[in-house]
């Protein structure tokens, strides 16, 4: 199995704490995030690593260069537009593989997140977290009273019927008919110069056509956090860091 992390972001919100580096350069006990991602990734018997970089992207290769684990670096030129551009360029990798992983770089999290991903019998599969402070920031995912996911996106409408109402981690595995169901989505959006889009909505357009074709692993009590503002540093050494479990070879 193969994995995509999305690392092209610039991290305005972080102000001074991205220090003119990609946010996924970011230490904790001296480990950036991407490393974290690698040794995880890498523990879980991860084949290759598609890393589609932008904002000071040859930082991200220097750091990286002492890895033994084959990466694929895709350099995204219209990094300050939309995430679906990202994960366009990685098209290879949606289009070829018969299962894959896909994740955002701006996460910090138990290595048992990405354990139960690729262990799961869901062949196109969501994290969700119920534990999670409403708002307009995180994502969410909505199920259904069938456990079907009936909503995924930020701002929900409050007329929806749901059961269970959870944040995405930001990490899914997908099938070869679904990575190249999701490129077509890409490229019809990309196609309408929606170039600011999140990747998530397209996303979101398969799971409510398909979506007996998805599932969800609740991972509610796995330690993670999504890094963005300067208050998520500080939560992440105080609350997360101290809760992370040592990943077993």
């Amino acid at each position: 199995m193969k994995a995509i992390i999305l690392a092209a972001g610039i991290g305005n919100r972080l102000g001074m704490h991205a220090a003119n580096q990609p946010k996924s350069l970011l230490k904790f006990e001296g480990k950036s995030l991407l490393k974290r991602h690698i040794e995880i990734l890498s523990a879980n018997h991860i084949e290759e690593i598609t890393i589609v970089t932008g904002y000071q992207s040859e930082m991200i290769k220097t750091h990286l260069s002492n890895e033994t684990i084959p990466i694929n670096y895709i350099y995204n030129d219209r990094y300050a537009e939309g995430s679906i551009i990202s994960l366009s360029c990685a098209q290879e990798t949606l289009y070829n593989e018969s299962e894959f992983i896909l994740m955002d770089a701006d996460v910090l999290y138990g290595h048992e997140m990405i354990t139960r991903l690729i262990n799961t019998n869901i062949k196109n599969c969501l994290l969700l977290d119920r534990d999670f402070i409403p708002g307009n920031e995180p994502v969410k995912i909505c199920v259904d009273k069938n456990a079907q996911i009936n909503e995924f996106r930020k701002n929900i409408d409050e007329k929806l019927d749901y059961a269970i109402q959870g944040e995405s981690v930001g990490f899914f595995k997908f099938t070869k008919l679904i990575g190249t169901s999701l490129l077509g989505r890409i490229n019809d959006y990309l196609a309408k110069n929606k170039n600011n889009t999140p990747y998530e909505e397209a996303i979101r357009d398969l799971l409510l056509i398909y979506p007996e074709q998805f599932g969800y692993e609740d991972v509610t009590g796995i330690p993670w956090i999504e890094i963005d503002f300067p208050e998520d540093i500080e939560r992440a050494q105080n609350e997360i860091i101290p809760k992370l479990s040592p990943i077993n070879y």
